[in-house]
């Protein structure tokens, strides 16, 4: 090696360390990410997955203790990630598809042409009718029924499969 190579190596060594130096200062973006998909057990993109990757460009004090994530909402539908020591946080989007428990609580309990009975509900009292439901139906939904004898229809909210209520005016 000569004198010249060796000192363009030395050169180019001195320019990089400080690069390097600096790239450690910064909590790596890809350690966000990481963290999120830890936290939400699914990667970017997939459902309850972060909506895409942390910005690259972001420049957060390196971190020197664990990230604390933490749900940043009721809807759960985005992740709080902070670093205690360095003191900034993120907010990071997540996909706000429900979990699978979730579809199974959502899935119709009440079929279009099923047999119903709507009870109107107030203070101290409970009358019930039979009805046939217009529309499918999960728990907490409102659907149209054709009340029996008649040709119109109530709206009514699914209680359970075969029985839809209506709340009394108060």
């Amino acid at each position: 090696m000569t004198f010249h190579t060796a000192a363009m190596l030395a050169a180019t060594l001195a320019l990089a360390a400080p690069g390097a130096a600096l790239a450690q200062a910064f909590t790596d973006p890809a350690a966000i990410d990481a963290a999120v998909a830890g936290f939400t057990g699914a990667s970017i993109g997939e459902p309850r997955g972060a909506r895409g990757p942390v910005d690259r460009r972001l420049k957060l004090a390196r971190c020197g203790v664990p990230l604390a994530l933490e749900w940043h909402g009721r809807r759960q539908d985005t992740v709080r990630v902070a670093c205690p020591d360095a003191g900034w946080h993120v907010f990071v989007a997540v996909d706000p598809v429900r979990s699978t428990a979730a579809k199974v609580a959502a899935a119709p309990v009440v079929k279009r042409g099923d047999r119903v009975t709507v009870m109107v509900r107030g203070r101290g009292f409970t009358v019930s009718q039979g009805g046939e439901a217009t529309a499918n139906g999960a728990a907490g939904e409102w659907i149209t029924v054709r009340m029996d004898g008649s040709r119109e229809e109530v709206q009514a909210r699914v209680e359970r499969a075969g029985t839809l209520v209506i709340p009394a005016l108060s």
